[in-house]
């Protein structure tokens, strides 16, 4: 029996109504076995994007990168691994000593479980392995995206808590950052997941795939793909967006008072998310393990057997290398960048964007034909711009008038209270003097001016001397 029994709306859309009667019935070997193969999944993963991050950014750097530990480097990861478990495992001083072992593990642990539901293949075609028949997917449940939000959110705890238990200020400020930037992102990525959920019509990870079968939703969802996309690297803590580590002001933020095994977790944690949102970016909006467009239409065969795994791997690695491509290209923007572009821009604009969908949705289901719907979206985009456009031409009129009648703006004092403080939004810096060439300074010494170089009058240089 096929995965999804399609039902049609009146409007002639199509609904994917899951059937998930093929998973739970594995037995209990085959479920352990499954197991280990998405846990050496990930850890193979990660191995090999350390060594291609560090390959790929040492490219566009115009180095050489790791070249030492393998054939051409790839065991350097490896290399690295056995280096932090020998290293001496320092616990500082005014470390809560329990939650100071426990956050390291709260976070590394919920980065594996997303995987449990993520499709390597059809589940309608199923496998043999061992001479039993299965799915390429260790389980998948009704809600099972929001499974996925739901371990995702639970990680941030280890970061938190270990910025918290470390007893020390700088640990502390990246594990509020990293909290406050999880709550930022979260929402507008739930906005995203919305999206397509509405599109499916299901919230099961397999059927989300079937619903796929004509078109990715990252050609009829672009919007919802985009904001996923900035969403995922906010989550994941990676360049530009890392400021929970930021090295510049905060030493390393949350794990800074970490050594040795411990801090191999923390750095698990974070690649393995990362790893975590591309597959889950795959599975929402690239088709998860369809073959391309070229190779489905003219081979059968794509989607059957053991080949979804390769164009999963392969889009799989396309994202990974959209993180890294980021981390050697962008430099690190600002906390209030940050914050700026998670509530004032992100959240809007998803939330928009799917009250946009579900409209359009509903307009299908109650029979509209297409031009329709385009014609209503396309009004209401229009109303949206024109309202927008008065309420600022309004706006910078009263701001003008305001700034009119206030007068003219005290000068700025950059040593405000004896501190160097820099300038707030709207104040400006006094101009810099300019330096007076070596030839026009007229020199001083005790006793009135003179026309002597300012070296040793030893010297023999005429203040005119070149």
């Amino acid at each position: 029996m096929g995965l999804t029994a399609l039902a049609t709306a009146p409007g002639g859309a199509v609904l994917a109504a899951e059937d998930l009667s093929m998973f739970g019935t594995d037995p209990w070997w085959l479920v352990l076995l499954k197991a280990v193969f998405c846990f050496a999944f990930l850890m193979l993963i990660v191995l090999f994007s350390i060594v291609w991050e560090r390959k790929v950014v040492a490219w566009m750097q115009l180095r050489i990168g790791p070249n030492r530990h393998g054939p051409w480097g790839l065991l350097q990861s490896l290399a690295d691994g056995v280096k932090l478990m020998l290293k001496e495992d320092v616990i500082v001083k005014r470390a809560d000593k329990a939650v100071y072992i426990l956050a390291p593990i709260l976070a590394a642990i919920p980065a594996f479980m997303a995987i449990a539901v993520i499709p390597f293949g059809p589940a309608g075609n199923e496998i043999s392995i061992f001479g039993t028949r299965t799915t390429m997917q260790l389980t998948d449940l009704p809600i099972a995206a929001l499974y996925i939000l739901a371990v995702g959110a639970v990680g941030v705890y280890g970061f938190v808590l270990g910025g918290w238990s470390s007893g020390s200020t700088y640990p502390l400020l990246g594990g509020i950052r990293s909290c406050a930037q999880m709550i930022s992102y979260e929402i507008a990525m739930g906005a995203a997941f919305a999206s397509v959920f509405l599109y499916s019509g299901s919230m099961s990870t397999s059927a989300i795939v079937e619903a796929q079968a004509d078109r990715w939703y990252l050609i009829l969802l672009p919007m919802s793909f985009i904001i996923y996309m900035v969403t995922m690297v906010g989550e994941a803590s990676r360049a530009p967006f890392d400021m929970p580590e930021s090295e510049g002001d905060l030493v390393g933020g949350f794990n800074t008072e970490y050594s040795s095994i411990k801090f191999a977790m923390f750095m698990l944690a974070e690649y393995i998310h990362m790893v975590t949102v591309s597959m889950i970016a795959v599975t929402l909006f690239l088709g998860g393990w369809r073959a391309p467009y070229p190779i489905s239409a003219f081979w059968e065969g794509a989607n059957h057997g053991w080949w979804p795994m390769l164009w999963f791997f392969l889009k799989l690695q396309l994202l990974i290398f959209f993180f890294i491509w980021l981390r050697g290209t962008l430099p690190r923007v600002r906390y209030d960048q940050l914050m700026k572009l998670g509530w004032k821009v992100l959240i809007p604009v998803s939330v928009g964007w799917l009250m946009l969908v579900a409209t359009v949705r509903a307009l299908r289901n109650e029979g509209y034909d297409f031009s329709r719907i385009v014609l209503y979206v396309g009004g209401a985009v229009l109303a949206i711009l024109l309202i927008s456009l008065v309420v600022d031409m309004f706006r910078d009129r009263r701001a003008k008038a305001q700034e009119e009648a206030a007068g003219p703006e005290p000068a700025f004092d950059p040593m405000a209270g004896g501190y160097p403080v820099p300038p707030l939004p709207g104040q400006t810096l006094p101009p810099v003097p300019r330096r007076v060439p070596r030839r026009e300074r007229e020199l001083v010494v005790s006793g009135g001016p003179d026309t002597q170089s300012d070296g040793n009058a030893s010297d023999g240089k005429e203040a005119g001397g070149v």
